[in-house]
């Protein structure tokens, strides 16, 4: 079976027709249970998000602040495995039609291996991998094989790449550029700076993928904000703070929900 890769371009190419930048929103499997994690990804992709990426828990998230570095702990303790993530990408795009992706460390696909978890995640109907610590250079394996099963293979680029490194990248990744906003963790900050509108600028001298930004933004604003240079805003320890700071899962769905909506809002905006 093949996976979604062709969606996951169609709806970008679509938000792209309409003017505006995509809402790609990032919750983990898992969190608060396996569920009540399938609820949320739902509820994000029904309140306003055109893609979601499920997190696959890690116990060393070195790319993860400690929003999510909570939200992967809960998901550990509460023993979920890569068949739950599969189940989480299965259930959630079943119920949407939407582009699902997995973000994950290498470590767990190379123990798990590379075929099997391809094809599983093909299988599920998702559409592709969002792979922060594989070096390109080291990627030929996983490539071939996601390339075979119809799977979206996107890197991650920082402002600290240089343009060679950056042109090294692009050219080895499909569905999209995942472009750090700033060194350093995942978590929301008062602004997401101007050194990504200028890795935007970059990445975009090299390639023809979209480029979506992540890391920093958490309200309507910045999202309004980053719409006006990127392909996509990536959104995800706010959604998974709204969750940890609910008072029942219910409440944290619903939530999800809003955030969503509002977000939606904000890179129609453009402001």
């Amino acid at each position: 079976m093949s996976g979604n890769v062709r969606l996951l371009n169609d709806t970008l190419a679509a938000a792209k027709a309409e003017g505006r930048s995509a809402l790609i929103a990032y919750l983990p499997a898992g969190f608060p249970t396996v569920d009540g994690g399938i609820e949320a990804v739902k509820a994000a992709l029904d309140g306003g998000a055109d893609v979601v990426e499920v997190g696959l828990p890690h116990s060393d998230p070195v790319l993860d602040g400690p929003v999510i570095q909570t939200a992967d702990d809960i998901a550990l303790r509460g023993g979920v495995r890569i068949a739950d993530v599969m189940r989480t990408v299965r259930e959630a795009h079943a119920a949407t039609g939407k582009p699902i992706l997995v973000m994950t460390y290498w470590n767990p696909i190379d123990r798990y291996g590379v075929e099997r978890f391809t094809a599983e995640l093909a299988e599920a109907g998702g559409a592709g991998c969002i792979l922060p610590d594989l070096p390109v250079q080291e990627s030929a394996l996983w490539r071939e094989h996601a390339e075979k099963h119809g799977l979206a293979t996107v890197f991650v680029v920082a402002p600290s790449s240089k343009d060679e490194r950056l042109a090294e990248i692009t050219a080895a990744g499909s569905g999209f550029v995942y472009a750090a906003s700033l060194m350093g963790v995942t978590g929301t900050r008062e602004s997401v700076g101007a050194q990504a509108e200028d890795l935007v600028r970059r990445t975009r001298a090299t390639t023809d993928l979209p480029v979506c930004v992540g890391l920093g933004v958490s309200n309507p604003a910045q999202a309004a904000e980053v719409a006006r240079f990127a392909d996509g805003v990536i959104v995800g320890s706010a959604f998974v703070k709204r969750m940890l700071d609910a008072p029942d899962a219910a409440a944290g769905v619903e939530a999800v929900r809003a955030l969503a909506g509002d977000l939606a809002e904000g890179v129609r905006r453009q402001a």
